[in-house]
C-alpha cells in the first residue's frame, strides 16, 4: 500500500506539470497579420508589394512603428520624431528645403517623401541608394550627427525603460527585450502602410472622373518624345508608382559637388546620378530635386524644357541637352503641369491612419 501511495504522489505532480505547461504554450503571444490595403489599379499592373518573410505585416507590429516613428524618443534629447523632417502633410517630406537636426545642423539633401515604398523592388533607398532594405533604412537617421545624433544603446535604454513599450515590443515580436533590429522593423511596417493611389488621374483611369482638356494635353506632352519625354524615367499611366527607381543624371550641373550615388559605388560613371523621385503628390513635396533648389513646379518644368546641364555622366534620356532641354511652349508647360498635378492624392495626406492621433 506504501508503494502506491508513492507512485501516486509522484505521477500527479508530472501530470499537473505537464497541463501547467501546455497551458502556457497556449498563451504564447501570435501577433495579428496586417496584408496591406492594395489599390485594385496597383493589383493590376504591378507585381505585388515586397515585404521581407522576416518582417511580415501585423496589426502590432504597425501600430508600434506608427508610435516609434512620431516619438522624439528616438532623438539624443528627445527632441525630434522621423516625422519631423517627414511630415504626413507634406506626403512625408520636409517643406524646408533641408532638415535640420536636433544640434541645428543642416544636411545637404531633401528629405524624400514617404509612400509606396513597398514596390521599391531594388531596395535601394536614399537619393543615393546607399542603404539596401526599408528595415536598414531606419538606422541610419537615428545615429548620424546632423540628425538624431544618438546611438542605439541608449535608445535601445530609453525605450526598455518606458512603461508602455516593453509591452509593445511583446505584442509585435512576442519579447519584451528591445533592440534596434526590431525597432527598424515595427518603423518599416508603419512605411510600407503609406500607400497612396487616390489621385485625381487614378479616378480618371478607373472611369470616376474626368480630365480638364489642359489636364489630357498635360498627359500627351507627358508621353511625347518630340515634346516632354517625360515617361522614359517617370514610367507611363499604366505604372501607378510613376518612377522608374533607377539613378540618373538629369542634368542639373555641369560639374558635381555632390556625387551622389557615385560616392556610394566609386564608380565615376556614376557621378552626379540621384534616384528618380515619384510624380505623386508633387502638390505637397515642394521643393524639389536632391537638393531642393527648385521652389515651384513651374521651375522644374523650365528645367527640363531649357535649363539642362551636360557632363561626362548626362543621362541618354536628356536627348536635347545640346538645345538645353526639350523647349516646350508656354502653352505645353502649363498643361504639363496641370496634369502632373493631377496626380496628387488629398487622401493620402489627410488619412487618420498617417497621422499623429
Amino acid at each position: 500500500m506504501k508503494h502506491c501511495i508513492w507512485l501516486y504522489t509522484f505521477i500527479v505532480p508530472f501530470i499537473c506539470a505537464s497541463c501547467s505547461n501546455e497551458k502556457a504554450e497556449q498563451y504564447v503571444n501570435i501577433p495579428t497579420p496586417a496584408p496591406l490595403d492594395v489599390p485594385q489599379f496597383f493589383q493590376d499592373n504591378i507585381l505585388p508589394p515586397l515585404i521581407p518573410v522576416s518582417n511580415p505585416q501585423t496589426v502590432e507590429g504597425i501600430v508600434l512603428g506608427k508610435k516609434l516613428f512620431f516619438d522624439p524618443v528616438l532623438s539624443a534629447d528627445n527632441t525630434q520624431a522621423c516625422a519631423d523632417c517627414h511630415l504626413p502633410q507634406n506626403s512625408f517630406s520636409d517643406p524646408d528645403k533641408f532638415s535640420d537636426g536636433i544640434d541645428g545642423l543642416l544636411g545637404n539633401r531633401n528629405s524624400m517623401p514617404l509612400f509606396n515604398l513597398a514596390w521599391n523592388f531594388d531596395e535601394r533607398f536614399f537619393w543615393d541608394g546607399r542603404v539596401f532594405s526599408l528595415e536598414h533604412q531606419a538606422f541610419e537617421p537615428v545615429t548620424n550627427p546632423i540628425e538624431m545624433h544618438n546611438t542605439w544603446e541608449k535608445v535601445v535604454s530609453d525605450l526598455q525603460q518606458t512603461p508602455e513599450y516593453p509591452s509593445m515590443f511583446e505584442a509585435a515580436f512576442a519579447t519584451t527585450i528591445i533592440d534596434s533590429t526590431l525597432v527598424t522593423k515595427a518603423i518599416a511596417q508603419f512605411e510600407r502602410t503609406l500607400i497612396s493611389g487616390n489621385s485625381k488621374f487614378d479616378r480618371y483611369l478607373l472611369g470616376e472622373e474626368t480630365l480638364t482638356p489642359e489636364e489630357l494635353n498635360g498627359v500627351n506632352v507627358f508621353m511625347d518624345e518630340t515634346k516632354g519625354d517625360c515617361f522614359h524615367c517617370h514610367g507611363n499611366p499604366n505604372n501607378p508608382l510613376w518612377t522608374d527607381n533607377i539613378f540618373h543624371n538629369n542634368g542639373l550641373d555641369s560639374e558635381f559637388t555632390d556625387l551622389g550615388l557615385g560616392a556610394v559605388t566609386g564608380d565615376p560613371a556614376d557621378h552626379g546620378k540621384f534616384k528618380t523621385p515619384s510624380l505623386r503628390n508633387l502638390a505637397y513635396t515642394a521643393p524639389y530635386m536632391h537638393d531642393g533648389r527648385f521652389v515651384t513646379l513651374d521651375e522644374v518644368i523650365d528645367h527640363y524644357s531649357e535649363g539642362l546641364q551636360n557632363s561626362s555622366t548626362i543621362d541618354p534620356l536628356m536627348k536635347k541637352v545640346d538645345q538645353g532641354g526639350v523647349q516646350l511652349t508656354q502653352q505645353d508647360k502649363a498643361d504639363l503641369k496641370a496634369f502632373l498635378l493631377s496626380l496628387s492624392d488629398p487622401s493620402f495626406i489627410n488619412n487618420p491612419n498617417f497621422q499623429n492621433q
